[in-house]
């Protein structure tokens, strides 16, 4: 027997299949802005200020890569 919750997610996924390529695009960036004012509203920032705060996160712990550097100078 399937929960609430199988549904919604098996919902969800068809809903998504049924778009082009272009607007699961559209999709994801529209939640990217979702989440990026979401977090601009909490931590009372600017968008720009919360823009990269969260850069900043997402590199955080990340090795620098040697082969990158050698490409860049």
């Amino acid at each position: 027997m399937k929960s609430v919750l199988d549904r919604l997610r098996d919902e969800d996924r068809e809903a998504l299949l049924a778009l082009t390529p272009t607007q699961r695009v559209t999709v994801a960036l529209s939640l990217g802005e979702r989440d990026l004012e979401a977090f601009r509203r909490a931590s009372g920032l600017s968008r720009a200020e919360a823009a990269r705060v969260l850069e900043r996160q997402k590199q955080h712990g990340r090795r620098v890569s040697g082969c990158l550097a050698a490409l860049i100078g």
